[in-house]
């Protein structure tokens, strides 16, 4: 997949199918439209296309209540990867481009930016200065510029729309079974291991640490996880995400990661953090002594949880816990 910082160069355009949208978790309704626009592209004989955005509009229009983050941008890239788009463009949203005429972004977007023959859009997709153009007016300029339009219909789960804010609504209580359903996958957040404040190692409970770059990530609070990529199996941790209250005011959001039974260098390691239960709430606590304290708490906790969880799944998955439980990576 190619990823393009705005619009494609001289030398990098060419006809393809297009979708158009945020694609924030990439849930099943955006890989039931992903796998549309990829028999279209099939039949044509034309890459696969995405626009998306940079920040989210509502972020640019109304920062204070703009929707949380399902994804990080890695996170999403690769998920669009892996549908099958061949060109990404990650459109900067700024005045200029929020102040287009429909008619212009049709003409600048969708047609001499990026040559489309085939277009497939949400229902709910609008579009130009003041949200001006809706699908009716797509379809008049398809037959004016002579590319097809067609609209995704509604997916639904039990009766309920497939959309980015059913599934932060799921995350935001901790309903990971029911995020899973709509994601089609479980929850995980990615990214690499940096350096710290060693807070966590002289507590004993030391911590990686991913940067969350996002301000409003979809949840916060104490977790139970798993964490793919340091061995062959996803090793058992408990986890913070937030604002870390009590020894921070920065207004940093992190990803704190204390990995149960578990020593290594990890430090520029590439890792998922998988979430599988929410403990609790973030707290601000009085001092780094109840902190402690609540942090072994939910270190009992998390091991409870993979406790059961091995002895729900019977011997064999016991015998592969106490083989990850040891491993270690110098």
């Amino acid at each position: 997949m190619r990823v393009f910082r705005g619009l494609p160069n001289a030398q990098s355009k060419a006809p393809c199918v297009l979708t158009i949208g945020n694609f924030d978790g990439v849930h099943l309704g955006h890989q039931a439209l992903l796998a549309r626009v990829r028999a279209a592209a099939a039949a044509r004989g034309l890459p696969v296309c995405v626009m998306t955005f940079e920040p989210h509009p509502r972020e640019y229009f109304t920062p204070d209540r703009a929707p949380a983050r399902i994804s990080n941008l890695r996170d999403k890239f690769e998920a669009l990867r892996s549908h099958g788009v061949d060109r990404l463009v990650v459109e900067h949203f700024n005045a200029h481009f929020a102040g287009q005429s429909p008619e212009d972004f049709v003409r600048n977007i969708i047609v001499d930016g990026l040559h489309t023959r085939w277009l497939l859009v949400g229902d709910d997709f609008r579009f130009g200065a003041k949200r001006a153009g809706d699908i009716e007016y797509l379809r008049d300029a398809g037959r004016r510029f002579d590319f097809v339009v067609e609209q995704m219909p509604t997916i639904a789960h039990d009766g309920v729309r497939i959309s980015s804010s059913e599934v932060r609504t799921a995350l935001a209580d901790g309903n990971f079974e029911r995020a899973h359903a709509l994601l089609g996958r479980p929850y995980a957040i990615t990214g690499h291991v940096v350096h710290g404040m060693k807070l966590g190692r002289k507590l004993g409970f030391p911590t990686l640490n991913l940067r969350i770059a996002h301000k409003h990530p979809a949840l916060s609070g104490i977790f139970v996880v798993q964490v793919h990529g340091l061995a062959d199996k996803p090793l058992p941790a408990v986890a913070s995400l937030g604002l870390r209250p009590t020894v921070d005011d920065s207004g940093r959001v992190l990803l704190e990661v204390h990995l149960l039974d578990f020593v290594g260098d990890c430090y520029g390691k590439l890792v998922r953090v998988e979430f599988l239960q929410k403990l609790r709430d973030e707290v601000k606590y009085d001092g780094l002594a109840e902190l402690e304290a609540a942090i072994a708490q939910d270190t009992r906790e998390a091991r409870a949880y993979f406790a059961h969880a091995l002895d729900a799944n019977g011997p064999s998955a016991r015998r592969d816990f106490a083989t990850t439980a040891t491993d270690r990576i110098s």
